[in-house]
């Protein structure tokens, strides 16, 4: 299908963002808004956004991408991801405008994007999104991360031949390793979580925001990334994510061979192919 991109300025306190919307001649009344991971422009890894938004629109999908405050064009301070509620309800805004016939939006996220659309919906229960696209959330702690390493990093490398041939040929730095392990091991036996209504943790705002929403959600991990382990590992053991990823709404993708950013061009397609064979499934309920 024939598509336009256009390129739009809207405004959030004051400052001016910018954002490029693809727009189908025929488009369909769904469109899916890009978050941007950070620290990250609206092209994305290796054009991954903009490769996706064209791809999209050649479906039928209106899709737009754009640069929080702080980044690529936008003006005002940089901003974490935790804190860029306004700028994404600003961008569907600014979507619906550009694209009248876009009646539902669609959040598409990887790392840190799918964490902060989680907190987007969480905080703002807003009506018009219709589905989440989640790649590898970011779930991030000083303990999550150590006991990351300790299942998948330090147990992998027992099982190495090369970390043993290292390791008699007295080639390793055994302190120095003992060490980081250690290190890790106290890390991961860490400070528990806060629970009072007052400072819970983005972890925990993540996992409300996923239990009450009421569209779909599409969740894609790669099988050769620390975040999405860490992710997997976090919410299997995690209370307030107890049974969440496994609800009827969500559906679950895992491709074995993909890094974090599914940088080349095969893993970059099998997500685009994912995204619209799921896309082609929310329009029909």
């Amino acid at each position: 299908m024939i598509f336009t991109e256009e390129a739009l300025v809207f405004q959030v306190a004051g400052e001016h963002l910018l954002g490029i919307v693809a727009k189908p001649d025929f488009p369909v009344d769904y469109g899916v808004l890009i978050v941007v991971g950070g620290p990250q422009y609206r092209a994305g890894s290796h054009r991954q956004f903009l490769l996706l938004s064209r791809r999209l629109a050649t479906e039928g999908y209106p899709a737009m991408r754009f640069d929080y405050r702080g980044m690529g064009d936008s003006g005002g301070a940089m901003r974490e991801f935790d804190a860029v509620c306004e700028d994404i309800e600003a961008a569907v805004n600014a979507f619906q405008l550009a694209c009248p016939k876009v009646k539902r939006v669609v959040l598409w996220g990887l790392c840190d994007a799918a964490s902060a659309a989680l907190l987007y919906v969480q905080a703002t229960r807003d009506l018009r999104i219709a589905g989440l696209i989640l790649l590898n959330p970011w779930v991030r702690s000083v303990a999550s991360l150590a006991q990351t390493h300790i299942k998948h990093y330090y147990g992998q490398r027992l099982l190495q031949k090369v970390f043993w041939i290292k390791l008699l040929s007295g080639k390793m730095q055994v302190m120095k390793s003992l060490q980081g392990f250690l290190n890790s091991l106290l890390q991961a036996r860490g400070k528990p979580l806060p629970t009072d209504n007052v400072s819970r943790s983005f972890q925990d705002l993540m996992a409300e925001g996923l239990k009450q929403f009421p569209g779909g959600v599409l969740l894609i991990l790669s099988g050769q990334d620390y975040t999405a382990r860490e992710f997997v590992d976090y919410v299997g053991s995690n209370a307030a994510w107890k049974g969440l990823t496994e609800a009827v709404k969500v559906t679950r993708i895992e491709v074995e061979d993909a890094d974090h950013t599914f940088s080349s061009r095969v893993l970059r397609l099998s997500v685009e192919d994912a995204t619209i064979a799921w896309l082609v499934n929310l329009q029909s309920i």
